[in-house]
């Protein structure tokens, strides 16, 4: 397995763990997980996560709680609708009280 499939499947297994109704950010994923400066890495495998069973990438925005990742989904309308369904209130294309849904690894999770 390549190196970075191996941290893809890090990051799906973070991901699988945010909870429902709530969000992180790529940043706060690759901090989780050692890699600090690999946010892009984050997004690139959340682009692929969509192959992946189980793996809610609608939970993972921007630091500023941005919906930059819904080009990715099968509608452009698809991470809002998914994020709505879970109770997060989106505005154009913006999570709204960011703060109050915000989910952190660093601070959920046992290292």
């Amino acid at each position: 397995m390549k190196k970075h499939e191996d941290f893809f499947q890090n990051v799906f297994a973070v991901v699988r763990l945010i909870p429902k109704g709530r969000v992180t950010n790529y940043g706060a994923i690759a901090k989780y997980l050692g890699s600090a400066r690999s946010s892009r890495m984050v997004g690139w495998a959340m682009n692929a996560a969509h192959s992946q069973k189980d793996v809610p990438a609608h939970r993972v925005v921007n630091r500023n709680g941005e919906l930059t990742g819904k080009i990715h989904f099968a509608t452009p309308f698809q991470m809002q609708e998914l994020l709505e369904k879970e109770g997060i209130k989106v505005v154009k294309d913006k999570i709204k009280d960011f703060q109050k849904s915000y989910w952190d690894p660093m601070k959920e999770l046992e290292l």
